[in-house]
């Protein structure tokens, strides 16, 4: 049976110019801080790769500080600062910040929610932005978006899973976590991971130039189909965010009472991946934090299921997804009656 994978926003399968540029790197001998040819030739794959990234996020070459994650880079930006955050934000947020109903100085903000794909305005100065979901499926650009900081994360653009970068405004500190060697001018240190920057730099630059190509739009289109036969089919499903603007690739939704954990081990049976609310540490799914945050019951929030498409989806395989979930969905309402 072949796969359908419907859980891009969980992570991007890896585009071929970023595996390309990985190759390309595993040949290269040197260290990037030596002074060396060799390690002059690593230094120039990092630092390539650096200006790939500044051009995709809209910033400049210094502002970007290369880390192992976006969790890693959220740690590095908060960690100790003071941050407020909505109980929406992502767990890498939360960690680091205490909870507010209110918009004070020292915010943290996501871009874009990762589970709903809904887009949030952010007010200018917010001191840092969860730009992951963004970067490379809507216009984004670190300048004119106001942040003092933003973290990104490699694999959610078609790069490799294991890097990701915290961007940071001109004149804003930041206090290196890892300390020893100086690397990223002294604010992380430890010998730069030159495969998975090449990578994460190419898939910048490719993920760019879809997004100006206007190959979203067509996302979105396939997107905003499934959802419509979705709702002719299935009259009491709720479509999170749907009035609102969104990733063109996300959809989310729940039939209240019908699990979320269930929906995804039945659709994954049938040969589809897809994703459910948040997810712990167990495997197991909870009641959603954004939904609960929305106004939503407990029952609704732990009974989501996200749908998130690229630019290779296929009309067929949503359709196909449709045909199976709403098989399932008269097999539930069967059996509630």
């Amino acid at each position: 049976m072949s796969r359908v994978y419907l859980d891009w926003n969980a992570t991007a399968p890896l585009r071929p110019e970023a595996r390309a540029s990985m190759i390309a790197a595993m040949d290269v001998l040197g260290n990037p801080s030596s002074v060396h040819a060799e390690g002059r030739a690593a230094k120039a794959i990092v630092e390539r790769a650096r200006g790939q990234v500044a051009d995709a996020v809209g910033a400049a070459n210094a502002d970007i500080i290369f880390t192992s994650s976006a969790t890693e880079a959220a740690a590095l930006a908060l960690n100790g600062q003071g941050f407020a955050s909505f109980e929406s934000e992502h767990d890498c947020v939360l960690a680091w910040t205490k909870r507010s109903e209110a918009l004070p100085e020292k915010t943290a903000l996501q871009q874009v929610n990762s589970e709903t794909g809904v887009l949030q305005n952010l007010p200018d100065g917010v001191g840092f932005c969860d730009a992951v979901q963004a970067v490379g499926k809507i216009s984004y650009g670190f300048e004119w978006s106001g942040a003092l900081r933003a973290v990104i994360s490699s694999h959610k653009f078609g790069g490799p899973k294991g890097t990701g970068a915290l961007v940071v405004r001109k004149g804003v500190e930041v206090t290196a976590q890892l300390k020893g060697g100086g690397q990223e001018m002294g604010r992380r240190s430890g010998t730069e991971n030159v495969i998975g920057i090449a990578g994460m730099g190419a898939a910048a630059e490719a993920a760019q130039r879809d997004l100006e190509n206007g190959v979203w739009d067509h996302v979105a289109e396939l997107r905003n189909g499934f959802e419509a036969q979705i709702l002719n089919s299935a009259p009491d499903v709720i479509i999170f965010g749907l009035d609102v603007p969104r990733l063109p690739n996300t959809s989310y939704f729940a039939v209240s009472g019908w699990k979320g954990e269930t929906q995804v081990m039945q659709m994954d049976l049938a040969g589809y991946a897809v994703s459910a609310g948040s997810a712990c540490s167990s495997g197991k799914t909870k009641a959603s934090r954004t939904l609960r945050a929305m106004g939503f019951d407990d029952l609704t929030a732990s009974s989501a299921l996200r749908v998130s498409i690229g630019p290779s989806t296929t009309k067929q395989e949503l359709d196909g997804f449709a045909t199976g979930w709403l098989t399932e969905y008269r097999r539930f309402k069967a059996r509630a009656a």
